[in-house]
């Protein structure tokens, strides 16, 4: 048997240019430079493109809500320690609510400081609303919070896709198998099965993934133009620079306080950041990011909890983005905002902001919530952030998907069960 010279030296051998095409990762990079060109030189032709970003999200969406369903029903039937169960939830909720508030802090003192909205001085009765009729009636409240929590039919939650109402279900539904003991194990073990058949349905799914890149970025460029984001280049600016301070900084002190190389955690998700960078959603890459954290240490029940909760109560990036955004408004058309309106500000944003970190799109929703609720900021401020809202999409999924990824090995170290050398083998692993 032959040892070539770089593994006799336990140095890693080099790619195969067939290896590399074959990477997801590679792939979704050269889709996405492709589908940017397509949108630069022919806008008509990229705008056209939108279909197909669409329709890998709903192919993404198809097995979604029954992975989701099926990962937490099973985790936590086979957690016979109901109690371990509850620390498990009060520790994610905790830190999530941490880690959204400082996300939502932060954004407010880089508003403060650089001050994106200044100058514009913007007439608010001459802002054309036609745009944002649709979210101009957009509120709400705790009662309305509350009440997403438990559906009239769970059927009906899973076919529009509410994952919070579903996790809710799955967990009781869990619960109640749990509770069963033994009368239930063939049960448990069928929904087992089954969730191997959907995961095996999304790694199909993932082979359109490039696609769904070039199909996301050249409409986005061909629809928009890179021109509409000349008058609000600070904004923007602001954005990829905020989520990318606190990526670094806040995320990257957190790792090393639960131990966790952040750089080489960073590297093991690198396709899925691809993933999201050219599609806009967290949601495209929940499921095989599920499977990569279990092959890093964290326990199955965890990653069901932690990462679908994520979407609805971690949303790391669109907190950013709110907070930014609510000061430009502020900002641009001179309405003055005391330290005690920010803080009100930030206090309903805690509110708004849940659910806003999976669809594309969302956060923007999110924050006509917030200006409906607090009545502080115009509406129709909405208006000059339509044009720019796709562009800052990207760096809000990204921070939500890293900072959910990160949040399960968080919770999964403070609970004592972080397996250290399956997830430095996985971190350590090539690809």
């Amino acid at each position: 048997m032959s040892i070539s010279l770089s593994e006799g030296l336990g140095m890693a051998p080099k790619k195969s240019p067939a290896r590399v095409w074959s990477s997801i990762y590679f792939q979704v990079v050269f889709a996405a430079i492709f589908g940017i060109g397509l949108g630069w030189y022919l806008p008509a032709l990229g705008a056209e493109m939108k279909v197909l970003g669409d329709f890998f999200i709903r192919c993404v969406k198809m097995v979604l809500i029954p992975i989701i369903f099926l990962t937490i029903t099973v985790g936590v039937a086979r957690m016979t320690d109901i109690k371990r169960l509850g620390a498990v939830g009060i520790k994610t909720i905790l830190y999530f609510e941490v880690i959204s508030t400082m996300a939502l802090a932060i954004g407010l003192i880089v508003g403060n400081l650089v001050q994106p909205g200044a100058g514009f001085n913007v007439d608010v009765s001459k802002i054309d609303t036609a745009s944002i009729t649709t979210f101009q009636k957009t509120s709400t409240t705790l009662a309305d919070t509350v009440f997403t929590l438990v559906p009239e039919n769970i059927l009906w939650a899973m076919s529009k896709g509410e994952i919070l109402p579903v996790l809710i279900f799955a967990v009781l539904f869990g619960v109640g198998l749990s509770l069963s003991g033994k009368f239930a194990q063939s049960a448990v073990d069928a929904m087992d099965s089954a969730l191997h058949g959907f995961f095996g349905v999304m790694r199909i799914v993932m082979r359109l993934a490039p696609i769904g890149a070039f199909g996301a970025l050249a409409f986005t460029i061909g629809k928009y133009g890179i021109s509409s984001v000349v008058n609000l280049a600070l904004l923007v600016a602001c954005m990829y620079l905020t989520a990318a301070f606190f990526i670094v900084f806040v995320l990257g002190a957190v790792a090393r306080i639960a131990r966790v190389p952040m750089l080489k955690f960073l590297h093991y998700i690198r396709a899925e950041i691809a993933i999201v960078l050219g599609t806009c959603s967290s949601e495209s890459v929940l499921p095989q990011l599920m499977e990569k954290l279990e092959r890093a240490g964290c326990p199955k029940p965890i990653v069901g909890l932690v990462m679908p909760a994520g979407i609805t109560f971690n949303p790391d990036g669109s907190a950013i983005y709110l907070s930014l955004a609510a000061l430009f408004i502020s900002q641009a058309t001179n309405t003055s905002l005391s330290l005690t309106d920010q803080v009100v500000l930030l206090a309903v944003m805690l509110v708004t902001s849940k659910g806003s970190a999976g669809v594309a799109g969302a956060a923007f929703i999110a924050l006509a919530a917030t200006l409906a609720t607090t009545h502080a900021l115009p509406v129709a401020g909405l208006a000059l952030l339509l044009g720019v809202d796709r562009f800052m999409n990207e760096a809000r999924a990204v921070t939500n998907t890293i900072g959910n990824a990160l949040a399960t090995l968080v919770v999964s170290r403070w609970q004592g069960e972080l397996d250290d050398k399956a997830m430095m083998q996985a971190l350590s692993a090539e690809e």
